[in-house]
């Protein structure tokens, strides 16, 4: 996995160096990790976002985009949403130790299509031992992300 990330204001930063920063700063930060996705003219537009919430004092976040050929199957779509989140985790906690949470874009509502995905992605999520969060809880990463693929 070779993922550029970059602040808010495009400047590429290292994953783990940044982390660290911030945890040398703030120890009590805590760590989503979310990805969402757009489905435009020809392509499919992914947002994974890094955002380190500072309390009731706000986010900061660092983002990767990434564009590929226009997935249309909606299950395929998702379901690359939940696997770039878990590698992006997978790649931070092998090098740090810190506690991760993943924001699932998914709805615990069953009239929606993502729902059907919720069992499975927050079922990975958690027997790797991050804490997974799906609509209904604050999913800061993934708001940040789905902003930025739009």
């Amino acid at each position: 996995m070779n993922r550029v990330f970059k602040t808010v204001r495009g400047h590429p930063v290292d994953i783990v160096k940044h982390t660290l920063d911030i945890l040398k700063d703030c120890p009590y930060v805590d760590i989503h990790i979310g990805t969402d996705s757009q489905n435009h003219r020809r392509h499919t537009h992914y947002g994974v976002v890094i955002a380190y919430r500072f309390g009731n004092r706000g986010v900061h976040y660092i983002v990767h985009k990434h564009r590929e050929k226009k997935i249309k199957d909606r299950w395929t779509r998702l379901w690359k949403e939940a696997e770039m989140s878990i590698e992006t985790a997978e790649l931070l906690t092998a090098k740090i130790k810190v506690q991760i949470q993943i924001d699932f874009d998914f709805n615990s509502d069953e009239k929606y299509f993502s729902n059907k995905l919720v069992q499975a992605a927050s079922g990975w999520a958690t027997s790797l031992g991050y804490k997974a969060n799906i609509k209904g809880d604050v999913l800061v990463a993934a708001k940040a992300a789905d902003h930025e693929c739009r």
